[in-house]
């Protein structure tokens, strides 16, 4: 295997393991007390080395990814929408409050893609707040679908997060992300501001302020 494919396939296995991982301690729900462990539980009931539903969103877009679509496309799009509608049909364990509210009432199939966006708007002119984070936590495949094309990164991560967050706030977060999964897999360097052009300003006195902070600092109402 080449050192790229396997970084690639350490994208998706990586945040797989690491979600199975944190699920034992999202949001508090059991306290960090020496080495974290594979333990289930969280706030869905999982079994030890379950993954959460940032995984299983994840595998949907990657398996759209997987037929070798373009995820810019409407066709690609809607399968997409179509694959989170199945998984939530499914009753997961947990889903973010925020997905649950665009996701439930839509129908599936040609045009979902649409439907789940005008929902997502609506979402937000209910609550003017969707930029959380449950478009990141699955955003990793775009980059693998696109890997080399910057352009295509950058449009790709920003049409599926709006499938759910309406807020272009979480679809650049999705950008830098991708972009930095993009430069790590092709060259084996890890840099977050890589992609700091092809976002607003502010990004760089946000992640100045993040980099000078402890992780504790962003335990107060985050995941």
């Amino acid at each position: 295997m080449s050192a790229v494919a396997d970084r690639a396939a350490g994208v998706l296995l990586g945040a797989a393991a690491g979600d199975a991982l944190g699920v034992p301690y999202e949001y508090g729900s059991r306290p960090l007390v020496g080495e974290p462990a594979m333990l289930g539980g969280g706030l869905g009931g999982y079994a030890p080395g379950q993954w959460s539903d940032d995984t299983e969103m994840s595998c949907v877009i990657a398996r759209v990814a997987a037929t070798g679509a373009d995820l810019r496309t409407p066709d690609a799009l809607d399968a997409i929408a179509d694959g989170f509608l199945a998984w939530f049909a499914t009753a997961p364990a947990d889903v973010g409050i925020q997905t649950r509210r665009v996701l439930t009432g839509i129908a599936p199939g040609p045009g979902s893609a649409a439907r789940m966006r005008a929902a997502a708007a609506r979402v937000h002119e209910e609550t003017r707040r969707t930029a959380g984070n449950g478009s990141l936590m699955r955003t990793a495949p775009v980059a693998l679908a696109h890997l080399g094309d910057p352009d295509a990164i950058v449009e790709a991560a920003h049409a599926v997060s709006a499938l759910t967050h309406h807020d272009p706030v979480a679809g650049e977060a999705c950008v830098l992300w991708c972009l930095a999964i993009d430069r790590a897999v092709r060259t084996g360097e890890l840099d977050l501001r890589s992609g700091l052009s092809r976002v607003d300003p502010q990004w760089t006195v946000w992640l100045d302020r993040a980099a000078g902070l402890r992780p504790g600092a962003w335990a107060v109402g985050n995941g």
